[in-house]
Formats: structure tokens, sequence, C-alpha cells
């Protein structure tokens, strides 16, 4: 149910962290990683189950918010997470070259 503004003692700004922030730009991180780096904690922290579900339900928009600054690898394995880092100019070059043209 919501609650007036004045309910609480104390309002904090929403700020996120940006990509170049959290992310560390030669690495690659799963989604469970970002989860626990947007709360502060490094990446391998254990955490119980039901903790890593609230931090993805924040990380997941997070990482959709934020796309166009990242990259995505896939999963080392069919039933492992995905990998996103930051984008560097330097990550998609040779992807143009590799993708087919609408006459192929």
């Amino acid at each position: 149910m919501p609650r007036a503004k004045e309910s609480f003692d104390r309002l904090h700004p929403c700020d996120f962290y940006t990509p170049e922030e959290l992310l560390v730009e030669d690495r690659m991180y799963t989604v469970y990683e970002i989860a626990r780096l947007l709360q502060g904690l490094e990446p391998d922290a254990e955490i119980e189950e039901e903790t890593e579900s609230v931090l993805l339900d924040w990380a997941i928009p997070w990482v959709m918010t934020n796309a166009d600054d990242l990259v995505v690898a896939d999963p080392p394995a069919e039933d492992a997470p995905g990998y996103y880092g930051l984008r560097r100019p330097t990550d998609l070059e040779n992807e143009a070259a590799s993708e087919p043209t609408d006459s192929e």
C-alpha cells in the first residue's frame, strides 16, 4: 500500500552506479556478480539464495538500462549464465565485418 512521504524518517536519492563506476574494463561478469557489485559486495561474496533473488530484481533492469554501454558473451556452457562487460571501442570491431549482409 502506498505511504505518504512524510511517514518516512529520511528520503535518499535513487542513484545507481554507472557501468564505468561498477565494472572493471577488461573483465566480464555474470548477472549474479553484477547484482552483488550493485550492493557493494565482492562479486564472489557468499549470500543466501533468497537474498540473491532480491538482488537480481535490481541487477536485471540495471543491465537492460545500461545495455548500450555493455557487451555480452555467450555462456561457457549451456546451463551457465552469460557474461556482461563494459563496452570498449575495440570490443565490437570484428563484429561488423562478420555480420551477414542483406545480399547473403
